[in-house]
């Protein structure tokens, strides 16, 4: 069941691996969540926010050309209000302050189960 106050929240999906993003878009659409684009490196995932400027970007840490904790910075320079949720297979502790400290907002450890990553978006959409 979707919550009414999450619907309609623009979600940029940013994972060079083309599986990884379908499954996120599978998890999020139902719920109401709109994919309004995907990127598969950094690089990407910025010039993609800038132009498309989603409420909520997923974001890989480990990509070529821009890795997720250097594109989070410049995505956040662009708009610091902006929420960012990591979703890595890096899962050591490392990574996951390197992500805060950029300023993601959650860090989510692949394989996730479905209710984390609706919950970990939700969370942050509504504490604006």
């Amino acid at each position: 069941m979707a919550d009414d106050s999450i619907q309609g929240t623009k979600v940029l999906i940013v994972d060079d691996s083309g599986y990884m993003r379908q499954v996120i878009r599978k998890y999020l659409e139902p719920k109401g969540f709109v994919i309004i684009g995907e990127a598969q490196d950094g690089w990407e995932a910025v010039q993609f926010y800038d132009k498309l400027r989603p409420d909520v970007v997923t974001m890989d840490i480990s990509m070529k050309k821009l890795g997720g904790i250097e594109a989070t910075k410049k995505i956040k320079a662009i708009d610091p209000k902006v929420k960012i949720i990591m979703v890595s297979a890096l899962g050591e502790a490392r990574f996951i302050k390197e992500a805060i400290k950029a300023g993601a907002n959650d860090f989510i450890i692949k394989p996730f189960a479905e209710e984390r990553l609706v919950g970990s978006i939700t969370n942050a959409v509504l504490k604006g």
